[in-house]
């Protein structure tokens, strides 16, 4: 699963209009997202792998099941991928 280059395209960051690059999360990161976003699936289980990053806010947007949540309360910070 991955964010459709197309759409990756039109995206930016919502505090700061900047870039955002594809970045892959960190195992730990996945896991508890996943946790996080379970209950938003009734099915099926939540597929984390990548984020959203943005080096001019320091937010990672999670890509839940090739959806960006792009809310910037539901972003993580630069440090959550080691920047």
């Amino acid at each position: 699963m991955t964010v459709d280059p197309e759409l990756l395209a039109l995206l930016v960051c919502p505090q700061t209009k900047g870039e955002l690059e594809l970045v892959e999360l960190p195992q730990a990161t996945c896991e508890l997202l996943v946790e996080r976003y379970r209950e938003h699936f009734r099915d099926e289980e939540p597929v984390v792998k990548q984020g959203l990053y943005c080096a001019e806010s320091k937010l990672v947007y999670p890509v839940i099941s090739d959806i960006p949540v792009m809310l910037a309360d539901e972003a993580l910070p630069a440090s959550s991928i080691g920047r």
